[in-house]
């Protein structure tokens, strides 16, 4: 059984137990929060590589004592090729292929980003440094994992033909690779010691970023390398909201960390006394529901949106939105959902800096493309764009699309800081709301908030159905009270990755940091 780990010298929080390791070590080194991240993010995009990738976006939230995080988007944005013109032809975005890669990687920007942004923290381990133990990894192979093995049979039909994927992730047979076995990625070795000897900046304007965009090119994607070199990062002030006696802060669009406060807001209007019951699985599913209503609507790069998403979390919205959730029935459902394959982390160092942080290709494995020789798989964000030239979220050249990715964050009435996180696309800002109501509003520790069962709204990881899926180890009695109020429950396994991977990292006013990690993946909290 795992137990929430505690210590006094930092703590790392990852669905992959040597990416925890990997930040633990930077710690123990005196390293700071920002730089064991930067070592996590690299290494757990060689051992996770069918939920992450450096060919991927990332977003950062970032907090010093006495003080507000910072938030840094790492949203690329859509090639100039990228017309709606391109698409309309085949009545749709591809999800996979050379066509699905069609957002510039943000991942690496935002490391680069946030190493510049905490500067005056002290002097700064080479970049070689950091990124040892990816290199390491990368060229020595690592042991597949189930949820590696399992993921990449079902959905071999749609990614062994695709450039690139089958010489980076299959067997020599053609096949998934099997539990157990080693696989080596020797051109992403390649590339992470390109970028330890160039520098972070070669993957938009240097050798790597030619190579990158000639072998996109080549395959048939619109990237060029004028988008590389046009690849900016944002360094904004995160979305926040008052509420529970704390501070809880999210990112901002194009992400749906508007939706994940609304949730918590709404739900705090409810005034439901306990944890686990009817009142609290149920009002937070009809929170959800509101918040996604507006989410699906509104939401999109904010240059298109019409509306600042602060307007949705002003009380009197909240209040009004709140008054349309029935504290006995459910509403209708179903509405259309957001898929996603992520990685969330969590880190804290010894100066009491909190760092919540999420990487992710969409899909798993995004668009499988991988450019000839560079072992980096491209993500298919793109492919959250719409069509629909009515939409905020229409595709467009340089536009940056709906993004599920949402680190969160939480300054509580007694002093902490909770940097928390889940993967899962739809189901990010559920699990937050669960973790976090668990742990901050009921008391829970924080392995008993992420260990206890979860439920999820909605389609994700490839399902059909739009039920309310709830893991097999809750209360009858909850699950009997729930179908009773209305809502089409479907039981599934009691420690499913459905639900995602959470994880959070707490860091106490007393100097004691906190960290857990999620018995659904195969991760690890690791506190030094």
């Amino acid at each position: 059984m795992l137990h929430t780990r505690r210590g006094l010298a930092g703590a790392a929080t990852a669905p992959h137990h040597l990416a925890a390791e990997a930040g633990a070590e930077v710690l123990r080194e005196g390293g700071d929060a920002v730089e064991a991240m930067v070592a996590m993010a690299a290494s757990i995009a060689v051992v996770y590589p069918h939920m992450n990738a450096i060919g991927g976006d990332a977003f950062w939230l970032i907090a010093e004592p006495g003080r507000d995080p910072i938030a840094i988007d790492g949203s690329g944005p859509a090639a100039q090729a990228a017309t709606p013109e391109l698409y309309r032809e085949r009545a749709a975005i591809p999800a996979r292929g050379p066509l699905a890669a069609l957002t510039v990687p943000g991942a690496i920007a935002t490391w680069s980003e946030a190493l510049a942004a905490t500067a005056g923290w002290g002097a700064r381990r080479p970049a070689g440094e950091l990124l040892g133990d990816a290199i390491r990894r990368a060229r020595d192979g690592v042991v597949v994992t189930r949820g590696q093995s399992e993921v990449t049979a079902e959905k071999l039909d749609q990614l062994a033909d695709v450039p690139g994927f089958k010489e980076t992730f299959l067997a020599e047979d053609g096949g998934p690779p099997a539990v157990g076995a080693v696989l080596k990625q020797p051109g992403l070795a390649a590339t992470f010691e390109r970028l330890a000897e160039a520098g972070l900046d070669d993957f938009y304007r240097g050798d790597l970023a030619r190579t990158f965009a000639d072998g996109l090119e080549a395959v048939g994607s619109p990237l060029r390398l004028g988008d590389f070199e046009a690849m900016r990062v944002r360094r904004a002030e995160p979305l926040s909201l008052d509420a529970f006696g704390g501070r809880l802060f999210n990112m901002t669009p194009p992400t749906q960390g508007v939706a994940a406060l609304m949730i918590l807001g709404l739900f705090e209007r409810l005034k439901v006394t306990e944890a686990e019951g009817f009142a609290h699985v149920h009002g937070l599913v009809e929170a959800t529901k509101q918040a996604f209503l507006l989410r699906n609507a509104r939401l999109a790069d904010p240059a298109a949106m019409v509306q600042d998403p602060r307007e949705w979390l002003r009380p009197e919205h909240l209040d009004e939105l709140a008054r349309r959730i029935d504290a006995a029935r459910a509403a209708p459902w179903p509405q259309v959902a957001k898929p996603g394959d992520t990685i969330w982390m969590g880190c804290a160092d010894a100066q009491g800096r909190v760092v919540s942080f999420i990487q992710s290709t969409f899909w798993e494995y995004g668009s499988g493309v991988v450019p000839a020789g560079t072992g980096v798989v491209f993500q298919n964000r793109g492919a959250g764009f719409t069509l629909d030239p009515d939409h905020p979220n229409c595709l467009g050249p340089g536009k940056r699309p709906f993004h599920t990715l949402i680190p969160a964050m939480a300054r509580l009435k007694d002093g902490t800081v909770l940097s928390y996180g889940n993967m899962g696309g739809e189901g990010q800002p559920q699990s937050q709301a669960a973790v976090f109501t668990r742990a901050a509003v009921f008391g829970q520790s924080l392995q008993q908030a992420i260990t206890a069962p979860r439920w999820l709204l909605g389609k994700t990881w490839g399902e059909e159905t739009t039920s309310l899926k709830i893991e097999s180890r809750m209360d009858g009695a909850v699950i009997d009270a729930l179908k009773s109020a209305g809502h089409e429950v479907e039981i599934v396994a009691p420690f499913t990755g459905m639900m995602g991977h959470a994880g959070a990292v707490a860091m106490r006013p007393d100097g004691v940091v906190e960290a857990a990690n999620d018995p659904r993946s195969d991760g690890a909290a690791v506190v030094v």
